[in-house]
């Protein structure tokens, strides 16, 4: 391909010249280990640049950015932005690649599972019998993994105490399953024969995808009357940090287990929710 031509043209063959330069980014991305949660996100990132612009070139790439920034939240963008510039460097384009837009930092939590809300859950699953959701709620609750971590584990990582997560810079994160939560588990996959492979199994014997766990909480917010803003699956591993903080209070090593690049990403599970500072501030404020 030509850098710079349009390349939404028709090729020769049975392929347009786009959909070849994303089959090429995309074995890009498997060469440099990067998860299949991140190669979804970037190929969606670059092939919805190409829809709108047609053209790889740096005036249509900061067209794309203005465009981001319009109808995004910032983190979003800076995905987003990731996303085209590691495409500019599978191009060998790097000098076209465009900069992050700085981001506020908080000082304070939105949109996180109270520990009230977590518990209620876990009953209303139990109740119901719903042990495959229950222990999906309770593994991203009780070690902080993400949704696409989530769905990798093993009964073989369960038995062996803890899972190892190999980051596209060959570094190595392990997530620790905790005594207890190992101790219901197995037990649980004994109940359903599950001897190895893949825990969270759909009806049809195939790994569940983070779309469906997505979509599944979403119903039980409905089903069990949850606010839907705080049940969503990263919002679990919101509880995880929290909790973690307050009975260990080590942010260095919550930063090592929940896999950030900077300890000053961890720094926000030190402020309170925005939550919990509205019911203080009633609380307490009295003049």
């Amino acid at each position: 391909m030509t850098k710079g031509n349009v390349i939404n043209e028709i090729a020769t063959g049975n392929k347009s010249v786009v959909e070849q330069s994303l089959d090429d980014f995309q074995e890009y991305l498997k060469i440099n280990n990067m998860s299949a949660n991140t190669i979804h996100v970037y190929l969606f990132a670059v092939r919805q640049f190409l829809g709108l612009y047609h053209v790889v070139s740096h005036d249509n790439l900061m067209l794309y950015k203005c465009y981001l920034m319009e109808h995004y939240k910032p983190q979003t963008v800076n995905l987003r932005i990731r996303a085209l510039n590691c495409y500019m460097e599978s191009l060998k384009l790097a000098s076209s690649k465009m900069l992050m837009i700085r981001i506020q930092q908080k000082t304070f939590l939105e949109n996180i599972i109270s520990q009230a809300d977590y518990e209620y859950l876990k009953n209303c699953l139990i109740r119901d019998g719903n042990m495959l959701y229950y222990f999906v709620v309770r593994f991203m609750a009780a070690t902080g993994v993400r949704v696409s971590e989530l769905v990798m584990v093993k009964v073989e990582h369960v038995k062996r105490g803890y899972m190892d997560i190999y980051s596209k810079d060959n570094k190595i994160r392990r997530i620790y399953f905790p005594k207890n939560l190992r101790i219901e588990a197995l037990k649980w996959l004994n109940q359903i024969s599950r001897v190895s492979g893949y825990i969270f199994l759909n009806r049809y014997g195939e790994p569940i995808t983070p779309a469906g766990i997505r979509g599944q909480l979403k119903k039980f917010t409905a089903l069990y009357g949850l606010d839907p803003k705080v049940v969503y699956p990263h919002s679990f591993r919101h509880r995880f940090a929290k909790n973690f903080i307050e009975k260990c209070g080590d942010i260095s090593m919550l930063s090592d287990i929940l896999g950030h690049e900077s300890i000053e990403t961890t720094r926000i599970y030190l402020h309170r929710s925005s939550t919990e500072q509205k019911q203080i501030v009633n609380q307490i404020v009295n003049w």
